[in-house]
């Protein structure tokens, strides 16, 4: 049985926060165990060069990017965990895949007509790079390289899939059938943790608890996570409750039900904190150690990134040569 390839890019410009792992690193963990698909995982550093032009912070987080998932006990063996620079025929295929990329697609993307929109009426491309416009590109590349059927993305990325699939196809259409056009997956069910202030936990809001941070600044930000003027003792209701939800993530069924209990006889504030920084923090700790002690090893690291990238080239290599055989790039033969 042909197994489904999976692929899901990690845009290295941030440190991975609790809502990045609720909502993207623990499935993905949980999948790389999984022996009836292929996962390919990766740090798209290609990416964060589009909105990020600080080399150190690209450095800094790629590093904790990948000693994130592998302190989580992402499967190795299994997946295919690499560094978006290391195969360098992605960029090969951004570039066959631009030669048939209409403009008027590029026009469509979101984050370009946001950006657009946000410009002054007279100059409607001010500060709007080739990269932030034509990224859905080098997006599709990274997923039809490696012919992947699965990209779990959230729904504000779902239009990037569907951008692959028309690029795959026109490519198809002229060349022959080359790429399989890939499936977007939606969580419906996966969580969106709220940050410090209530709105959705960001780092372009600012209001992010790290994974790792210590037990006593984890402690402290919890803390700090805003709540209504409810006294104890009054009952407090759970809908849009950021501790509440975030606890949810983080519990199983009876512990929800026996908290969800404890809201209706009016639980205190600070109870709950307590609460919930224990929840947290029972399931991070193992994996904080393990954290740490990979960012004092980072040579262990690379050493896995560079695994990854023999594996991934093993099939990058071949099927871009297959490419450029179909677009006329070839060498002359007797």
């Amino acid at each position: 049985m042909k197994k489904d390839i999976v692929l899901t890019g990690i845009t290295t410009t941030g440190t991975p926060h609790l809502g990045n792992y609720v909502g993207a690193i623990r499935p993905a963990i949980n999948l790389s165990q999984n022996t009836n698909v292929t996962p390919f995982y990766f740090l798209a550093d290609y990416h964060a060069l589009i909105k990020c032009q600080e080399p150190q912070r690209v450095r800094q987080s790629s590093l904790e990017i990948a000693a994130t998932w592998l302190a989580l006990g992402l499967d190795t063996n299994n997946a295919i965990f690499y560094r978006q620079s290391d195969v360098p025929e992605i960029l090969e295929l951004t570039w066959l895949l631009t030669c048939v990329t209409s403009k008027g697609l590029m026009n469509r993307s979101h984050a370009y007509k946001a950006a657009v929109a946000e410009n002054e009426e007279n100059d409607a491309d001010k500060g709007i790079t080739m990269g932030l416009f034509s990224y859905p590109i080098l997006m599709a590349a990274d997923i039809l390289l490696f012919n992947a059927s699965k990209v779990p993305v959230g729904k504000d990325q779902l239009q990037h899939i569907e951008m692959a699939r028309d690029i795959g196809a026109r490519f198809n259409h002229i060349y022959g059938e080359h790429f399989t056009l890939p499936e977007a997956v939606i969580d419906e069910k996966g969580a969106i943790l709220s940050g410090l202030d209530g709105r959705k936990m960001s780092k372009s809001y600012q209001n992010t608890i790290p994974l790792f941070e210590p037990e006593k600044k984890l402690k402290k930000l919890i803390n700090k996570i805003k709540t209504n003027s409810l006294e104890p003792h009054e009952p407090k209701d759970t809908a849009d409750c950021t501790l509440f939800s975030t606890f949810q993530a983080f519990a199983n069924v009876e512990e929800i039900a026996d908290v969800r209990q404890r809201y209706a006889v009016g639980i205190g504030w600070g109870e709950m904190k307590a609460i919930l920084f224990e929840k947290v923090n029972a399931e991070v700790a193992p994996a904080r150690e393990r954290y740490e002690a990979l960012l004092l090893q980072p040579n262990q690291i690379e050493e896995q990134l560079q695994i990854g990238a023999a594996k991934a080239r093993a099939i990058s290599q071949p099927f871009i040569a297959q490419l450029r055989e179909a677009v006329g790039i070839s060498r002359f033969s007797a």
